[in-house]
């Protein structure tokens, strides 16, 4: 039987371009029920004002997680790259209702790197995943966005020093799909934004392991 994969991203393409590949893995020969949870509309700072960006936004935030094989897609509206205005209360009871309603065995969050949002969301994620006795949560990791988490210059609190890397050669090209889906967000080489960032990306931490292609991820916590 597969298991039950919650995958939350502050903003649409944050776990296209930190684990797409892996995400693919999941929803495909691994045989697991992933569900998506965007938590920003991710457009509303960026295009303030602009209903029609928004609405493409959304659709191609879909049409992403369709290409990786996400069972369960959900877009919320909190207020792109404002995070640190809601209150951390209310955004812990949006992460803690979806552990819930889904009860997943693992957890993947966006690590907590330059990007205030993407910090905001992590320390709910960590309240929402605590280790209470009965949580059905036995692994919860951070993955790493491009052009994101390699900004941070690795000066932050808490860097990301990757333990755990996933082999995927076999996906690489559905992830690169789902990326192309985001018309709002490609960039051109050499920025990590770009087609080929994200192989250049997953061809040096493949090598980092002895493999042709991989995504890094931290474990912050796991149940054995």
């Amino acid at each position: 039987m597969g298991r039950n994969v919650l995958v939350i991203a502050a903003h649409p393409d944050d776990e296209v371009l930190g684990m797409g590949g892996t995400i693919a893995l999941h929803a495909g020969p691994w045989g697991d029920r992933v569900r998506s949870l965007i938590v920003t509309d991710g457009s509303s700072t960026q295009y303030a004002g602009d209903a029609e960006k928004l609405k493409q936004k959304i659709a191609e935030s879909k049409a992403a997680s369709d290409r990786l094989g996400v069972a369960e897609h959900v877009h919320l509206s909190l207020p792109d790259m404002k995070l640190d205005t809601v209150a951390h209360v209310d955004l812990n009871a949006i992460i803690e209702e979806h552990v819930r309603d889904l009860r997943p065995e693992i957890v993947y969050c966006v690590h907590p790197d330059i990007n205030r949002d993407h910090q905001c969301l992590f320390d709910s994620a960590l309240v929402a995943a605590r280790p209470l006795p009965g949580s059905p949560v036995r692994r919860l990791v951070t993955y790493a966005p491009l052009s994101s988490t390699e900004w941070d210059a690795g000066l932050s609190a808490r860097p990301f020093a990757p333990n755990l890397f996933v082999d995927i050669e076999k996906t690489l090209d559905v992830k690169i799909a789902a990326m192309n889906e985001f018309a709002t967000e490609l960039r051109d080489y050499p920025h990590p934004r770009s087609i080929e960032g994200i192989r250049v990306f997953a061809a040096r931490e493949g090598s980092a392991v002895g493999v042709r292609f991989a995504e890094p991820f931290c474990i912050v916590r796991e149940l054995a």
